[in-house]
């Protein structure tokens, strides 16, 4: 059984830096791509950010360009979003998600939350002004 675990999640000042990491129990083959998607209080489930896991191709929300990295590590199995120059409205729950189908993407490059099949618990991000 597909297992994800999000950590990393916290409090931060506008400017600082979190890492996030989602780490992978149980699955067989490797996924076709991973995602981190992000939901602020009465808002939508919005897509930061996709990785292709075999070819490592990457894509973002426009919001999160040029600040927000996300990376893979076979070897540990895990998933990772590195979050610089955080501003409040970055606030929200982050979920990672995974597919082994190539998920349906918008011409962002992002696919939308109902492409994944698995997902994890959820890790809290909170950046005050």
């Amino acid at each position: 059984q597909v297992q994800l675990v999000e950590s990393g999640g916290g409090s931060v000042q506008a400017g600082g830096s979190l890492r996030l990491s989602c780490a992978v129990f149980g699955y067989t083959y490797s996924f076709n791509s991973m995602a981190w998607f992000r939901q602020a209080p009465g808002k939508g489930r919005e897509a930061v950010a996709l990785i292709y896991t075999n070819t490592e191709r990457t894509a973002y929300a426009d919001s999160v360009k040029g600040r927000f990295t996300i990376s893979q590590d076979n070897a540990k199995n895990t998933l990772y979003l590195q979050m610089n120059s955080l501003k409040p409205e970055d606030t929200a729950m982050y979920y990672c998600a995974a597919t082994y189908s190539r998920p349906s993407t918008a011409v962002t490059g992002l696919a939308p939350a109902y492409e994944y099949k698995y997902w994890g618990q959820g890790t809290q991000v909170t950046v005050s002004s």
